[in-house]
């Protein structure tokens, strides 16, 4: 089986990934692939070695990469980069006009803003004419779309003919104005979405996230711990209650945070003053694994369920989470003996001083997570779980139009 796999980044990780990259652009793709798969950032990239090892062919593509597909495109001979259109070649033209503005002229902190809209003015075309020719490239069997937000629906109209099966994949809030009528399958992390598609009409099943056991073979051997209390994660005025979480943690305790920042937090200070940046993959995994405790608080769209990439990360690197406590969470961990979950920003804050002060059942806590972890949570279950999903759709589509 053949399987496409279609994800993207954030806008900031592009930055920063070229930023400390400067030389890739004049490497093969092949090389900037395994550079791109060296920094341990995403999912995309577990999910086609997995699917690898497991026997079958896998590519993951990052379609906003724009270093990576122009490479690829020209590695193939691909025309479309000349404009194959008076409106294309206008649309390319204003897209080498404003990148060197930006990048001379705009303030520091506004680039990473500012370079993703230039290149959607002239790029977005281009993004999708290159992943057409992938897809013609490839000749993949089912396309795992991880990036519903941003493709859409009418752009499967033309592929689908070359396609078995269209899966889609998220757990970010929903697109706007997409009907999922491309869609054979779509799956997610988040139950309350499964039965929001399925209400809708359209088959989907649960999916969960996972861990990969090779990031601890890159990260080495562990070092001293470093850090009491972590978080990582974005912070911005629409994370209220996670910025409360945060201040009355840190009223009692320091806390070293990591992530993306949108506009100010002048108002918690306790944050600007603990703020130490943003951390990518294996500089997460690592800060992660230095830490005596790590909090993790779910978005709102999550409603009840645990669902997100940290419960798997922490655990998996051996560090103790505290969670916040939702109805499906027992089903994935041993409450109190694998991880430890909190209901208010009060009682967190208790049970990070209990924690910090009780060694030997904070470490147990965080071997027994590990352990459950590595034993029922890496991608090579997710990829198993996830095969036999598609496996049973195919034989027993839900709706019609599959092609079975």
């Amino acid at each position: 089986m053949k399987v496409l796999i279609i994800s993207g980044d954030y806008p900031v990780f592009l930055e920063w990934f070229y930023s400390m990259n400067p030389e890739i652009s004049t490497r093969t793709y092949a090389e900037q692939l395994n550079v791109r798969r060296q920094s341990l950032y995403g999912g995309a990239a577990f999910y086609a070695a997995n699917l690898q090892a497991a026997g079958h062919e896998a590519w993951d593509v990052r379609i906003n990469d724009e270093v990576m597909q122009l490479t690829w495109a020209r590695e193939h001979n691909m025309g479309v980069l000349r404009g194959s259109s008076s409106a294309q070649r206008r649309a390319r033209a204003v897209l080498n006009h404003l990148r060197p503005i930006a990048d001379k002229y705009a303030p520091r902190h506004l680039k990473p803003m500012l370079r993703p809209i230039v290149r959607r003015v002239g790029g977005t075309w281009l993004y999708y004419e290159i992943l057409r020719a992938q897809i013609q490239a490839y000749k993949p069997d089912i396309i795992l779309n991880q990036l519903m937000e941003q493709i859409k629906d009418d752009f499967f109209d033309s592929i689908r003919p070359d396609v078995r099966l269209i899966v889609g994949q998220i757990a970010a809030p929903l697109p706007r104005q997409q009907t999922y009528r491309n869609y054979d399958l779509v799956i997610s992390s988040l139950p309350n979405y499964v039965d929001y598609f399925r209400r809708n009409g359209v088959s989907s099943e649960l999916s969960r996230l996972g861990f990969e056991p090779s990031v601890l073979e890159k990260l080495g051997p562990p070092g001293p711990e470093r850090y009491g209390v972590t978080f990582v994660g974005s912070l911005s005025a629409e994370h209220t209650n996670r910025c409360k979480l945060l201040e009355t943690v840190c009223e009692s305790t320091e806390v070293d945070i990591w992530g993306q920042r949108f506009g100010s937090l002048s108002r918690s200070r306790n944050i600007e003053k603990r703020h130490r940046g943003i951390a990518w993959g294996a500089d997460m995994f690592r800060i992660l694994r230095s830490s005596r405790i790590t909090i993790n608080h779910h978005i709102g769209i999550a409603e009840d369920y645990a669902n997100n990439m940290r419960l798997y990360e922490a655990t998996g690197v051996g560090t103790m989470l505290l969670t916040d406590a939702k109805i499906n969470l027992p089903e994935l961990f041993t409450i109190d003996r694998e991880v430890v979950t909190y209901s208010s920003p009060e009682e967190c804050r208790e049970k990070v001083q209990y924690y910090l002060a009780h060694d030997r059942e904070r470490e147990a806590i965080a071997r027994a997570g590990q352990q459950r972890t590595l034993a029922e949570h890496t991608y090579q279950h997710r990829i198993q779980e996830l095969l036999e999903i598609v496996d049973s759709h195919v034989r027993h589509p839900h709706r019609q139009g599959v092609r079975a």
